[in-house]
Order: C-alpha cells, then sequence, then structure tokens
C-alpha cells in the first residue's frame, strides 16, 4: 500500500485549537470552535506583572459579547498605550469583566507562579456567573474552578477573548503603578512599572526597597541578608 505524504492528504479542515504559526494576530475561531460544540458562554484570562521587581500581579477575566466584539484586540504588549486604554473603555461597555491583585506581600509568601494561578483564579471566581469554558494565556490552568479550562501558549495572540483579558490586565496594573508613584515617588514606578530598568535599580541603590518591592526576586533576594535599609513613604 503506498504510504500517503502530506500532499496525498491535505489538511483540508484545520484544528482551530492548534494555531496555524502565523502572526495574524487574535480571532474568534477558537471561540467559534467551543460555540459550535454547544459552549456559547466563553472567558479569557491573562494576567499582567510576573517579572517586576515591584508591585502587583493583575488578573482579569473577560466574556466578551460574540456580536458586539471591539476591534483591533491583540496582545497587549503589542499595543501602545493609548490604544490600550482605548480598547479598555471599549472592553468594559461591551464585555463582562472581572479584576483580581495579588499584592508583592503574597507574591513573596507564595512564589510568583502560584500568585499568577491565584489571580486568574480569582479573577473568574468573581464573574456573576461561570462560563461554559475558560480560555488561558500560557502553559498552566488556574487551579480549583469549577468550570473546564484549556491552556494556549501565547493566548493572547490567537484568542480575542484572551487579548481583551491581557488588556483589561495591563492598563489596571499600570494605573496600579502610576498611583503607587505618588506614594513612593523616588523609584519612577509610572516609567517602569516596576520592572527592573537601570533608572528602577539605581533607584533601588539610593532608596532601598519599599513595601511594593518584592524581596523573594533578584537583585532583592541576594541583598535582604544583607543592611538593607527601607525607603519612606512620600506624597498623600
Amino acid at each position: 500500500m503506498k504510504k500517503l505524504s502530506n500532499c496525498d492528504s491535505p489538511l483540508l479542515f484545520p484544528d482551530p485549537l492548534a494555531g496555524d504559526g502565523s502572526n495574524a494576530g487574535p480571532d474568534y475561531s477558537i471561540e467559534q470552535y467551543y460555540c459550535d460544540h454547544g459552549r456559547p458562554v466563553i472567558a479569557g484570562v491573562d494576567e499582567v506583572g510576573r517579572g517586576p521587581l515591584a508591585g502587583p500581579v493583575v488578573a482579569a477575566c473577560v466574556i466578551l459579547d460574540p456580536l458586539n466584539i471591539p476591534g483591533g484586540l491583540n496582545d497587549s504588549k503589542k499595543l501602545s498605550a493609548k490604544k490600550r486604554e482605548g480598547l479598555f473603555e471599549e472592553i468594559l461597555i461591551t464585555a463582562r469583566v472581572s479584576i483580581s491583585s495579588i499584592p508583592a506581600k503574597l507574591i513573596d509568601q507564595i512564589n510568583i507562579r502560584q500568585a499568577s494561578l491565584l489571580a486568574m483564579t480569582r479573577s473568574c471566581m468573581a464573574l456573576e456567573s461561570m462560563p461554559d469554558i475558560l480560555l488561558v494565556d500560557g502553559r498552566d490552568c488556574p487551579p480549583g474552578l469549577p468550570v473546564e479550562s484549556k491552556a494556549f501558549i501565547k493566548g493572547d495572540g490567537r484568542s480575542v477573548s484572551i487579548a481583551a483579558a491581557s488588556i483589561v490586565a495591563k492598563v489596571v496594573r499600570d494605573r496600579q503603578m502610576i498611583y503607587a508613584s505618588t506614594i513612593y515617588p523616588q523609584y519612577g514606578f509610572e516609567g517602569h512599572k516596576g520592572y527592573g530598568s537601570k533608572a528602577h535599580l539605581a533607584a533601588l541603590e539610593k532608596h532601598g526597597p519599599c513595601p511594593l518591592h518584592r524581596f523573594s526576586f533578584s537583585p532583592l533576594r541576594d541583598k535582604k541578608s544583607g543592611a538593607t535599609k527601607r525607603a519612606p513613604r512620600r506624597g498623600p
């Protein structure tokens, strides 16, 4: 019997859950797959803030209205701040949204991976009613949920529901860090949002950490055993 090659047996019906490797941006194909299989209420969840040296990790869960999806949804990292802000307002008007924020102190206690999963779990549980399926950005599904979940690597670039969640989480966290800069202005949180920029590291060296910093993260962890000074609170 002849062995079939790829060209002998073309993939006429691509699997929408597998992704096609393109960079076209997110669309509704994953959501449509679940709608077609009897699960029309679909939520996307994503988190922002795993890498910074300071501030919370924030997760958002979004259920889009399939008849009123904002145009231009994409991975929040690929959008300008102005574009994110505009889409954020549209998402709040047209979709069901819930948000969870895990502070630095708890991140230090349970580690950033567990804190990220906890933020996603809490954001989903905060919805007024559970979706039929939860689409998750990344490799891991948040535990303890009364709903089936499916993880998608780089899901914020594939699913509009996850992309919407990434935008909400990013805008909320950025606003939190801008507010933090009014209390601890010496760190410049409004600019780097807590990430380990040269300016942030220089401020840490000069002023020491504040309560918003993550002491389980390097270089703070490396200095923890030393005589590290804490910065005073300023501002309102």
